[in-house]
């Protein structure tokens, strides 16, 4: 994609400008002259000159397919089919060449791949008479090379091992911390809680909360499977915990009679702060507050220090934080894509900037979002939505995509019309 990037900014409608004067009579046919020859050497110039066009890579895909960016590589998997097992193809970005092609081993509905220490882990869940539940293949990430497979799902762990988990609804479960290159495992606990929470960090998991239903609360380094702390969190009296979150340094427990959020210090589980909480459902990382959602899709924002209710609104579907504010969807956009976006002050919950409708390509916690949304012509149009500085800045059109983007550093990878993927350069 060449030439210059044109903010189009917002269309306003005003007067329209003054009407040129015409020229004076007698220089009337010189002046049409020089216009017409003008207007032929601008044509053949641009008849010699050939017209940039956008660079695009074309990747095949299948009806179905799924696509992940894994750093400078973009793997494509296969619809799920219950008679045989998914294919995996790679390619190196940014020109798109392919790197290797594979097979997974066992007939499963795979729902994600990531890298972890020169391997590529899939995981899913068997299928068919005899599935044994969630299972983890390794490959090898420069060619695709089957390493091992081992039941449970994934998490990097902080120190670059890796974390599988393994139960479900019916069994208790089951950790094992196990070295990547190989499977072996590190430190395991069996039939170890009736559900666990993590922390992840930017660097992987480094903190997992045991729970049973009839016991007490254990927090455990996830890194080596020591105890930091265990204490009965459950309402005097008796009955049940309720509802366990971990948000950063905090742990949180929604539940009680009256229903109540409680805030505990995650390493010690020394008690925080109390608020009442009515219908709420679950609690969402706001940057420095926390909010949380209640059944009646209502927001209330209440500050992570004290527990003080800071705002509340009925108006958003979701938030999340990004470059110190909070990005919003307003309640009953357009459809599960297209969002009607709104910057938001997380302290006060005041609107800073209307950002329009976009399906978002990208969310990284810092950098710029790129947006993008159907024409009705036909094709995408493209943008950049500056959280901090609250404006939107258009790219480009894209008139043979169709959607399912993602953004991929200074590349745009969409769904073409012919079915494949394609990636398009964006502009500075």
């Amino acid at each position: 994609m060449t030439g210059p990037v044109i903010d189009l900014g917002e269309l306003r409608h005003g007067q329209d400008p003054d009407p040129l004067p015409r020229p004076p009579r007698a220089n009337g046919r010189q002046l049409r002259c020089a216009l017409a020859l003008l207007l032929v050497l601008l044509t053949l110039a641009s008849a010699a000159v050939p017209q940039p066009r956008r660079a695009a890579v074309t990747l095949p895909g299948s009806a179905g397919a799924d696509v992940v960016v894994l750093g400078d590589l973009l793997v494509v998997i296969d619809a799920t089919n219950a008679q045989k097992p998914q294919r995996l193809a790679a390619f190196r970005l940014p020109g798109g060449d392919p790197v290797w092609q594979a097979s997974l081993p066992m007939v499963a509905r795979y729902w994600g791949v990531s890298p972890l220490a020169g391997m590529l882990l899939a995981t899913g869940y068997e299928i068919g008479p005899e599935g044994q539940g969630t299972l983890t293949v390794a490959l090898d990430l420069a060619t695709g090379a089957y390493r091992w497979q081992q039941p449970g799902s994934a998490n990097r762990l902080a120190d670059g091992n890796m974390l599988l988990q393994s139960g479900d609804d019916d069994e208790p479960v089951s950790l094992r911390a196990v070295d990547p290159c190989c499977g072996t495992v590190r430190w395991q606990l069996t039939d170890a809680a009736d559900y666990v929470n993590v922390r992840d960090t930017d660097d992987g998991v480094d903190r997992l909360v045991l729970n049973r239903v009839d016991g007490p609360t254990e927090v455990r380094d996830a890194i080596t499977g020591a105890v930091l702390a265990r204490a009965d969190l459950r309402p005097p009296g008796g009955g049940t915990l309720g509802y366990v979150q971990v948000v950063n340094e905090l742990l949180l427990t929604v539940g009680g009679v009256p229903a109540t959020v409680t805030a505990y210090g995650l390493d010690r589980l020394d008690r925080r702060w109390n608020s009442p909480a009515g219908q709420v459902d679950f609690v969402e990382d706001c940057g420095p507050v926390l909010c949380l959602r209640t059944r009646s899709n209502g927001l209330w924002a209440v500050d992570r220090v004290t527990g003080e209710a800071r705002w509340s609104s009925d108006r958003w579907d979701w938030v999340s934080p990004h470059g110190g504010r909070l990005v919003a969807s307003t309640v009953n956009s357009s459809g599960a894509a297209l969002q009607q976006l709104a910057v938001l002050d997380p302290m006060t919950g005041r609107v800073l900037a209307e950002l329009g409708r976009w399906e978002l390509a990208q969310f990284g916690l810092d950098g710029p979002l790129i947006g993008v949304r159907r024409r009705p012509d036909g094709g995408l149009l493209v943008a950049k939505l500056d959280v901090r500085a609250g404006e939107v800045r258009m790219l480009d059109v894209l008139p043979d995509a169709t959607g399912e983007c993602q953004a991929i550093v200074d590349q745009l990878q969409c769904r073409h019309v012919d079915g494949s993927f394609k990636l398009w350069q964006l502009p500075d």
